[in-house]
């Protein structure tokens, strides 16, 4: 085992962020963005993102925490302690609120972004739901149960997964437009938890 891998027992019931229910260890490792486990994983972010996502989430001059389960295949992709993205057995990934900041962040990549106001802020923010009618604005690339990154004043609150269209979102003044899996608050503590492991 090279000095840039390492190997940690999972916890219980954590493999499922993860989307792998192999049970055992988990491996780390140091990778640099022309990994080739990154670059497959910048593929599956262009396809489900659109052109350019891959290269926002996983630029090729940065280096990355890669976890991937005991047999080699990748879990969750980390940076700077904060999770990117989660590699699910579905074959796509799930955003972390790190990940989420670097779509929308980047002008090439096209981000499933909906805006909501201001009084939702504080609630996506701890991890609940954005309700359609809070929306203000939605990307027409947005489809329901696709990753969504939930704004509010020009900063990601919250990822999520879409449970409206587009035009349901604008229209509709009752119902779950983001069923938001993680808050920005939730992902803060995350990266706390973290670096104190």
């Amino acid at each position: 085992m090279s000095d840039a891998e390492t190997t940690r027992e999972s916890e219980p019931g954590t493999a499922g962020d993860g989307g792998d229910d192999e049970s055992g260890s988990e491996r780390r490792r140091t990778v640099n963005g022309d990994d080739d486990d990154l670059r497959a994983l910048r593929t599956v972010a262009d396809y489900q993102f659109g052109r350019g996502a891959g290269g926002a989430l996983f630029p090729s001059g940065a280096t990355f925490e890669l976890r991937t389960s005991a047999s080699g295949r990748p879990r969750q992709v980390y940076h700077g302690g904060e999770r990117l993205v989660s590699y699910g057995t579905d074959g796509l990934v799930t955003l972390g609120v790190a990940g989420g900041r670097r779509l929308v962040a980047d002008d090439d990549a096209s981000a499933p972004r909906v805006v909501v106001g201001a009084e939702s802020d504080p609630y996506v923010r701890e991890g609940c739901n954005a309700f359609a009618k809070f929306v203000r604005e939605v990307a027409d690339g947005v489809r329901p149960g696709a990753e969504a990154v939930v704004v509010a004043d020009d900063a990601v609150v919250g990822v999520g997964r879409a449970m409206l269209r587009p035009a349901a979102m604008r229209a509709f003044e009752t119902g779950v437009a983001v069923g938001v899996r993680h808050g920005a608050g939730d992902a803060e503590a995350e990266a706390e938890a973290e670096t104190e492991a």
